[in-house]
Parts: structure tokens; C-alpha cells; sequence
């Protein structure tokens, strides 16, 4: 076959191009056609006659209401992709020149260090689209308005009950709702104001170890992470990310919504979060301050743990010392038992390494520990750097 004009090609790949730009700018101006409809017809008093109007709600009141509750930075938002040949998915900021041939250069190029971004800022059609399946989003910010605390397989189930116990004792009002796998949880905290990511997480983490104190028993192995899952965003980041409830697909089985205790999902979803209360900035603090600083290893001038109760000491506690020393924990006091774990711990070099390179520490645990189901194995100074081979040849 003879080869074809080089121009010749060129002029038809630009009509081709010309044309698929023209549908797409169609296909725009018919989406927001058809959710400008749907937010009229929600709107109308009378029967409900769109899928998502329910209870007295319409649809334009749940739109505010998520957004409201849900709010991240709004200049831009991530949206779910999926590549099936491969098997694998993530999330990416929606922008307007995504795969543009002459503008866009992912993968060599991240979205946050391309020169040619236009993202999209979030919109009500945005939100209508992801309540009624047309894609998934998410929400990325530094600063915050509400806490995550994500429980992930293991026993969730328990480790959500105990921690919300605590919360209900310390009157903190929360929200759980089962996670878009149906093997999980998030359990979600509402403020009134942008709070920073750091403070956020101080009032989680106070939570998190005052459940682990009472609860010394459960190793709390489903708790996976907080979101905002770090106190400063990465360099050229966009956030910490988490997706939002309500995913039109996941929502169908019964999962991606709110939860009551008994794990059914609640009849007026938008009835039930409209109820929870808004945290101020002064309560998280408080909550925050409540967690005494952690008191990694031995004590000294600058860290001295609390005093516990003559009362709840033992007699004796057995241990054994074999490069590392094991103290069995049963029968010890939960109060005991969290202040053996903390001395037994020791600070993630790797972390804080992270931290000063401004690089994600999603993933990155702030202190190592190496326990099992009923012993705490601690290492002196000599031995820490072989703790991880130890760990795997003791089992712990």
C-alpha cells in the first residue's frame, strides 16, 4: 500500500479531532441540560417522582447539606478512575485538559507539577452526578472540616463499638457509615469551622487512645488510619484524600451510608446527618489536650507518664528476657498494659524523615511496637536496630 501525503494525514487527523472536541462540548451542554432538569423536577412540591428525592428532603436540600458537610477545597476535586484491562484504579483531579494531546503528558508529568492545569471546581452537578452514579468523587484538603477515622476488615465491627463507646462517654456526637466494600467502617466527625489537619487528628488520636487504654484487650487491628491522614500536605500535593459517601453503585447493596448501632442503615439518611452536631474548634482542642504526650520509652525530666493507682498494680509480672524481653500482659490493668506498650515503643526514624522532606506519611507509622496476642516484646537501645529480624524469627 502506497504511502499517504504527510499533510494530507495531518488535515485529517485535525478534522477527526475537530470533530470529537464538538461532541464532547454536546455531550457537556446536554449533561448540565439533564441535571438542571432533575434539580427542577426535585425541587417541585408534591409526590416524589425522582429516585433522589426521599422523606422531606429534595434533592437541591441534600446537595447543600453534603457539601456542606463534606467540604474540601473547592477549587478543585478527585474523581474515581478505573482501568479494567489492568486491574487497578485511583483517583485523579478532574481537569479540563486531562489527555489533551498538546497540553496533558500524564504519566510523565504529574497532575500537580503539570504547567497547563485547569482543574474544575466542584459544583452541584458535580455532587447530583456522584449521588446518582455517573462517577465517584472525593474530597483533598490541608486544612479540614470534619475527621475520618477509617476501620478496615479484621474485627471492625468491635473495634467501631469500642470506639464509639468512648465517644458516646466523652459526649463527642459522631457518624458512622459503613464503608463502599461493606467491610468496614468510617466513623466521621463534623465541625463548624476549617480546622487544621493537625488538630484534627490530635482529638482522633486522643479517642483512639483512650479506647486502646480501656480496651487493652482488643488489639484494635482493623483501625487503619485518620483522615486527614497527615498534618501537612506533601510537596506539590493536593491533599489528603477520602471518598465521600452516598456512591451511587455501593449505596445499592447497602453500603456507602449511615449506620446505627445495630449496623442498619437508617431510613432518612439525610434526616440522620442533618441531627449531628458540629464540633467547635475550642471542643476539639479540649478533646485534643486530653491525651497526655506520648511517653516514648523510658521516662526522664521531660517525659513522665501518668501515675497509676497502687490498687492496680500486681505483685509480680512475668517476663522473659531473650534479646528481646517479653512481659506477659494478662491479668495486668488496661491502665498498666497502655503504659508498657509505650515504653516498649520506640520513634519511626523513617517518619520523621518523611516529615521534614514535606513527603507523604500516609503509610508511614509515627512509632513501631512489637507485641502479640497476649506478650509485649521490648528492645533496649543495643538491639533496636535488629528489632525487625528479631520480630519475624520470635513471631511477634
Amino acid at each position: 500500500m502506497p504511502d499517504r501525503d504527510p499533510k494530507r494525514l495531518q488535515a485529517e487527523l485535525a478534522t477527526a479531532e475537530a470533530e470529537l472536541n464538538k461532541l464532547e462540548e454536546d455531550r457537556a451542554i446536554l449533561a448540565d441540560r439533564i441535571a438542571a432538569l432533575n434539580l427542577e423536577l426535585a425541587s417541585q412540591s408534591g409526590p416524589a417522582t425522582s429516585r433522589e428525592q426521599t422523606g422531606t428532603f429534595t434533592s437541591a436540600q441534600k446537595v447543600e447539606l453534603f457539601m456542606k458537610l463534606f467540604r474540601g477545597r473547592t477549587e478543585v476535586y478527585p474523581k474515581l478512575w478505573v482501568n479494567t484491562k489492568k486491574g487497578i484504579k485511583g483517583y485523579s483531579p478532574v481537569c479540563s485538559n486531562e489527555w489533551d494531546r498538546q497540553l496533558c503528558h500524564k504519566p510523565k508529568v504529574k497532575c500537580g507539577e503539570c504547567p497547563n492545569q485547569a482543574f474544575i471546581p466542584i459544583a452541584e452537578k458535580t455532587v447530583l452526578d456522584h449521588f446518582q452514579g455517573r462517577h465517584v468523587i472525593g474530597v483533598e484538603d490541608d486544612t479540614c472540616y470534619f475527621l475520618a477515622v477509617d476501620f478496615d476488615k479484621g474485627e471492625w465491627q468491635r473495634d467501631v463499638g469500642a470506639f464509639v463507646e468512648t465517644c458516646k462517654e466523652r459526649g463527642v456526637p459522631y457518624a458512622v457509615e459503613r464503608s463502599r466494600s461493606g467491610n468496614g467502617a468510617h466513623v466521621w466527625f463534623f465541625f463548624d469551622t476549617k480546622v487544621p489537619a493537625r488538630s484534627a487528628r490530635r482529638m482522633g488520636t486522643a479517642l483512639l487512645t483512650e479506647t486502646m487504654a480501656r480496651r487493652h484487650e482488643l488489639p484494635m487491628s482493623s483501625y487503619d488510619r485518620l483522615f486527614p491522614n497527615q498534618d501537612s500536605m506533601p510537596r506539590g500535593g493536593f491533599g489528603n484524600l477520602i471518598a465521600l459517601p452516598f456512591q451511587d453503585g455501593p449505596r445499592q447493596q447497602g453500603n456507602s451510608v449511615f449506620v446505627d448501632e445495630a449496623w442498619e442503615a437508617f431510613p432518612d439518611q439525610w434526616s440522620f446527618l442533618s441531627s449531628v452536631q458540629n464540633l467547635m474548634l475550642s471542643e476539639i482542642e479540649a478533646i485534643a489536650a486530653t491525651d497526655a504526650p506520648l511517653c516514648i520509652g523510658p521516662p526522664s525530666a521531660n517525659k513522665v507518664p501518668a501515675k497509676i493507682p497502687r490498687s492496680q498494680l500486681p505483685e509480680q509480672v512475668e517476663a522473659v528476657f531473650s534479646e528481646l524481653l517479653f512481659v506477659k500482659t494478662k491479668g495486668l490493668s488496661a491502665a498498666l498494659v497502655s503504659q508498657i506498650k509505650r515504653l516498649a515503643a520506640f520513634s519511626n526514624p523513617e517518619f520523621y524523615k518523611k516529615q521534614a522532606l514535606r513527603l507523604s506519611t500516609a503509610l508511614t507509622p509515627h512509632h513501631q511496637l512489637c507485641r502479640g496476642p497476649s506478650a509485649i516484646c521490648w528492645a533496649s537501645s543495643r538491639v533496636r536496630s535488629r528489632h525487625q529480624s528479631a520480630s519475624r524469627r520470635t513471631g511477634c
